[in-house]
C-alpha cells in the first residue's frame, strides 16, 4: 500500500506533518481530516524521494486511524501569517477576486491566477496556501480561517455567508467596496494629522537647537554681567543645562514614560477605556474620532447583516472590529438586548455615544424591517461628515500649531533678552540721574 506524506493544520492553526499509509490520495485527505486537521499538502512518498527531495519518512510511524499516531506536532508560523499583508494590499486582491468570479471563473482557478501576478511575498504564499486548502477539500471560508492574520473575522464570515447563500461574488464586491471606504476615511485623517505632526516635530527640533547651541552662549554673557537674572531667564537656563548636559537621560526618561502609557493603555482595561473615552472628548480631533466610530460600527454592521450574516454573530464581529472600548461597550449592550429579544435602539440610546439622529434611523430601520439599507445609509451619511470634520479641523490645526510654534520661540527669546532688556533699563536710568544731579 503507498504511503503518503502530508502537511496539514490542527484547529489552532498549528502547522502538523506526517505519513499515512493508504490506498490513494483521495483517501489520504479523508483520513487526515479523520483527526481533526485541515489537510494543505498530501504527496505519494515515493513521488518526493523521486523528485530529489533527500527527506526519508521510513522512519516515521504510520498514524492510526481516529488519531495522531506518529504525526509530527510542530509549533512554528505558517507562512503569511506574520503579517506584511497590508490593507491596501487585501483589498485589491478582494476586488480582482470578485471580478473574476463575477465573470464566471471558478474559484480555485481565479486563486491560481492572482497568485501568479501577485507581486505581494506574503499573500502570494497566502493564496498559494488557499488553493492547496480547497483543493484538498475545505471550502474557502474554512481555507480562510487558518490565516487570521491576514484574513479577519468580518472577511471570514462574510465569505461564509456568501457561500451559503450562492451569492460569493456579491460579498466580495461588498467587501472590497467596504475595504476601499475604509482605506479613504483613513488616509483622510491620516492626511489631516500629518500637518500637525509635522509642525511639533519641527518645534521640539528648533526647541533642541535653541536649548543646545544658543541658550548656552546667552549663559556665558550673563555670566559676566554679574548681575540678578529674572526667574524666568533662570528657569530656561536651568532647562537648556538639562537638555545640553543630559540629553541621554532625558530622552531615556521621556521614552520611559512613553512605553509607562502605551502599556497602561493597551495592556489594562481601566487604562483602554479611560484612554478612549479621552479620545472621543478631545477638542477638535475628538469630533472626527467619533464620526470615524460610528461610521465603522454602522458600515460594518450593515454590511454583514446585508450579506446574510445573523444579527447576534455579526454584533459578535462588529464588537471586535469597532477600535474603540467605549463603542465596543455599547455594542455588548446592544447584543444583549437583542439577545432578550428586545430592540437595538434601546441600549444604543442609553450609551450615550451615538447621536440621536444614528438612533432615529436605526429606529425606523427597525421598524420598517430595512435595517442594512439605514446602517448603511448612516454610514454613507457619517463618511460625509468626516470629511468636514477632517477639512474644519485642519483648518482650526493650522493656527493653533502656529501659535504653539511661536509661544515656543518666543519664550525662549523673551527669556533670554529680558536680562538685557532690564541692563538697558538700568543703564538709562542711572544717566537720568547723573544728568539731573548735574
Amino acid at each position: 500500500m503507498p504511503k503518503y506524506d502530508y502537511v496539514a493544520l490542527d484547529q489552532k492553526g498549528a502547522e502538523t506533518k506526517g505519513s499515512i499509509e493508504v490506498a490513494n490520495q483521495n483517501e489520504a485527505i479523508g483520513r487526515v481530516k479523520e483527526m481533526g486537521l485541515y489537510p494543505t499538502k498530501i504527496i505519494e512518498a515515493d513521488k518526493v524521494q523521486e523528485k530529489g527531495s533527500g527527506k526519508k519518512v521510513k522512519g516515521k510511524a504510520p498514524a492510526k486511524k481516529g488519531g495522531k499516531g506518529g504525526a509530527m506536532n510542530i509549533n512554528i508560523s505558517i507562512p503569511g501569517l506574520g503579517g506584511g499583508v497590508k490593507p491596501k494590499v487585501l483589498t485589491t486582491f478582494t476586488r480582482q477576486l470578485a471580478t473574476l468570479v463575477d465573470a464566471g471563473l471558478p474559484l480555485l482557478r481565479g486563486l491560481r491566477v492572482l497568485e501568479k501576478q501577485e507581486r505581494n511575498a506574503n499573500l502570494k504564499k497566502v493564496l498559494a496556501e488557499l488553493g492547496l486548502s480547497i483543493e484538498g477539500g475545505s471550502t474557502f471560508s474554512e481555507a480562510l480561517a487558518q490565516h487570521p492574520k491576514v484574513f479577519n473575522k468580518l472577511f471570514v464570515n462574510m465569505v461564509k455567508a456568501g457561500e451559503l447563500g450562492g451569492v460569493l461574488e456579491v460579498v466580495l464586491k461588498r467587501l472590497a467596496e467596504f475595504s476601499e471606504k475604509a482605506q479613504k476615511i483613513k488616509g483622510k485623517v491620516k492626511a489631516a494629522l500629518f500637518y500637525p505632526v509635522a509642525v511639533l516635530i519641527v518645534a521640539v527640533g528648533i526647541m533642541i537647537l535653541l536649548m543646545c547651541f544658543v541658550v548656552p552662549k546667552f549663559k556665558d554673557v550673563f555670566a559676566g554681567m554679574n548681575m540678578k537674572l529674572p526667574g524666568f531667564t533662570l528657569l530656561v537656563l536651568g532647562i537648556s543645562e538639562i537638555i545640553k548636559n543630559h540629553i541621554l537621560e532625558t530622552m531615556g526618561v521621556i521614552a520611559v514614560c512613553v512605553v509607562i502609557f502605551l502599556v497602561t493603555i493597551k495592556k489594562t482595561k481601566i487604562g483602554r477605556l479611560l484612554w478612549d473615552k479621552f479620545q472621543l472628548k478631545m477638542p477638535a480631533l475628538g469630533p472626527v474620532i467619533s464620526k470615524v466610530a460610528i461610521s465603522r460600527f454602522t458600515r460594518t454592521l450593515g454590511t454583514l447583516v446585508s450579506s446574510g450574516v445573523p444579527i447576534l454573530q455579526a454584533l459578535t464581529i462588529v464588537k471586535e472590529t469597532a477600535g474603540n472600548v467605549v463603542i465596543s461597550n455599547a455594542i455588548v449592550k446592544v447584543h444583549e438586548s437583542v439577545k432578550e429579544g428586545e430592540t437595538i435602539t434601546a441600549p444604543l440610546e442609553a450609551s450615550g455615544v451615538f447621536p440621536p439622529m444614528v438612533v432615529s434611523m436605526v429606529d425606523v430601520g427597525e421598524q420598517t424591517g430595512a435595517m442594512p439599507e439605514m446602517l448603511l445609509k448612516i454610514a454613507d451619511n457619517y463618511d460625509e461628515e468626516v470629511d468636514n470634520a477632517v477639512s474644519a479641523m485642519t483648518s482650526l490645526l493650522e493656527p493653533i500649531m502656529i501659535v504653539f510654534l511661536a509661544v515656543i520661540v518666543g519664550s525662549i527669546v523673551i527669556a533670554m533678552f529680558l536680562p538685557l532688556i532690564s541692563m538697558i533699563s538700568n543703564m538709562s536710568g542711572d544717566e537720568g540721574g547723573g544728568g539731573k544731579g548735574e
